[in-house]
């Protein structure tokens, strides 16, 4: 096949793919569902939360390594969900990434508070870290997975989604840091 089939062959299956999730979404993942208006909520509730919470003497350091997380967790799962190893089955709009409602509200702003307190008061964040990604993947994924919301496939399980979670989070915390020492040496 040449390079030219190929691409033609890329764009009609994923015509395809993109009629058939949005039949779906429709069906059964759109206003008119309880699934929903769950995945709404956890779209929006967290934002409000960081909304009242943050601490806006800090919110440049703060909103960063939120939004670390975010973009970590995002590109994390496009992979697991592209070769469908973790798959979210309902989800606010069939254009949007499918876990969109997680992965840029509900962890990164459960990570945001965590970072926050634990910055605040002079608290481990490292183990807070671990305390919260074993809440989030083996209570929130678990629960998701009971409501048949997400679908673990190919061997992934909770416990992967507790190591990502907190690799994610290290890495968003190490990379915070790096940014903030040199923000730190530029002004003085």
């Amino acid at each position: 096949m040449s390079y030219s089939e190929y691409w033609e062959q890329i764009y009609s299956q994923s015509e395809k793919m993109n009629a058939l999730i949005s039949s779906y979404w429709r069906e059964y993942s759109g206003l008119g569902t309880w699934q929903f208006w769950v995945v709404l909520a956890l779209m929006v509730l967290p934002l409000v939360i960081v909304y009242l919470s943050v601490d806006r003497t800090r919110i440049f350091e703060i909103f960063f390594f939120g939004y670390t997380v975010h973009i970590l967790w995002t590109y994390a799962d496009s992979f697991l969900e592209r070769y469908s190893y973790f798959v979210h089955t309902y989800f606010l709009l069939p254009m949007f990434p499918y876990a969109l409602n997680m992965t840029a509200s509900a962890l990164p702003v459960g990570f945001l508070l965590i970072y926050q307190y634990c910055t605040n008061h002079k608290k481990s964040f490292l183990l807070y870290t671990v305390l919260a990604s074993a809440v989030f993947a083996f209570g929130f994924a678990t629960l998701e997975e009971w409501a048949g919301m997400v679908h673990f496939k190919k061997g992934m399980n909770q416990f992967y989604i507790f190591l990502i979670d907190i690799s994610i989070a290290y890495g968003a915390y190490f990379l915070t840091m790096f940014v903030k020492r040199m923000s730190e040496n530029i002004k003085g």
